[in-house]
């Protein structure tokens, strides 16, 4: 266990911020995790669990300790007819995981293919894409309870999914570290190819008959498509949640906005609700391509904020508030940001 004092976390979030930490150590185990508490307990300064760093803005330094989760590992843990339960560690990476899964022929997380992050981020976040939510195919996880001093195994419903939320973002932030997810696959594939574009990017690839791989694939060509790679342009991919209206909300957009009415981009739910892209109130708004200094809009998606290089948290802070105010004062809808602020 090596803790280090004054640690750049610029490698360790993809909007390549730079912002140091107090205190920063790695752990691997419960047992490393719990000897790392013991120490933050000696020195109670504000503590954070990292792991990818995909879905956080720091806008300033962080004075406590961030404790950097490495624990690995996938594995079938249990088969039935109808499913394979793959358990990775929190500390895996969760395109590897993907990959790992059709690599089982185990469908179920194809649609999330290249969603950076780590396997731990994904029920807090509850992260989805092109139709599927991770819900949909969590079984259980572990966490360990920072109060308690021991392991809690949560199941699927323990974790109070929502749209990019769940109950590790509420009741028990700060309170649980993420050890392992369990997730339930299918042996025979469903394949949800309605959402987005991905049917025509399988007629482009000439695929005929749908495979985990080929679905993947297409995801892979479409996000690249749209979607900056972190490592060569700073950005934390969404930055905003889609907002969902229900049927008053939807009328009252489309009678407000009679130009656009038979324009606006929507996705019906299974409650019956409207969920409208983030991303395109954004772009009708303006923004899209938008740059000032180091600071602005992808050009493709507005959707996603980047740091050309030298911006720092509070520019894209006071970036993103912009934004929020003019789709505010254009659409009246409140846009809730995707990204974690510290």
């Amino acid at each position: 266990m090596n803790t280090q004092k004054n640690f750049s976390l610029r490698p360790f979030n993809t909007f390549s911020i730079e912002a140091k930490a107090k205190y920063f150590a790695r752990f691997d185990s419960v047992e490393t995790l719990e000897s790392l508490l013991e120490q933050r307990g000696r020195d109670p300064l504000p503590w954070l669990i990292l792991g990818g760093g995909s879905n956080i803005l720091f806008t300033r330094d962080f004075e406590g300790w961030v404790f950097h989760n490495s624990i690995r590992g996938i594995q079938v843990v249990h088969e039935d007819e109808r499913h394979g339960y793959l358990k990775a560690g929190a500390g895996e990476r969760w395109h590897e995981l993907v990959l790992h899964a059709i690599h089982k022929n185990l469908g179920g997380i194809e649609n999330l293919s290249l969603i950076p992050g780590l396997v731990g981020a994904s029920p807090i976040q509850n992260i989805g894409a092109y139709g599927v939510e991770v819900k949909d195919v969590i079984h259980s996880l572990e966490a360990y309870s920072i109060a308690e001093k021991r392991v809690v195994t949560f199941t699927n419903n323990d974790c109070e999914f929502g749209y990019r939320d769940s109950i590790f973002k509420k009741r028990y932030k700060a309170e649980m570290v993420i050890l392992n997810v369990t997730y339930r696959l299918d042996k025979t594939p469903r394949f949800r190819l309605s959402y987005g574009a991905i049917r025509d990017e399988l007629e482009k690839m000439q695929v005929l008959q749908p495979t985990l791989k080929a679905v993947s694939d297409a995801i892979i060509r479409i996000r690249s498509s749209k979607l900056p790679d972190p490592a060569v342009l700073g950005n934390a991919g969404s930055f905003f949640k889609n907002p969902v209206l229900d049927e008053n909300q939807f009328q009252r957009l489309q009678s407000h906005h009679p130009v656009d009415a038979g324009k606006i981009p929507f996705y019906k739910t299974e409650e019956g609700h409207y969920k409208i892209p983030a991303g395109w109130l954004i772009e009708q708004c303006g923004w899209k391509g938008y740059r000032k200094d180091d600071t602005g809009c992808y050009e493709k998606q507005a959707l996603v904020l980047v740091n050309y290089g030298g911006a720092s948290g509070k520019d894209i802070w006071e970036l993103s508030e912009a934004i929020q105010k003019s789709v505010l004062q254009k659409f009246d809808i409140t846009l809730e940001r995707e990204v974690n602020i510290i």
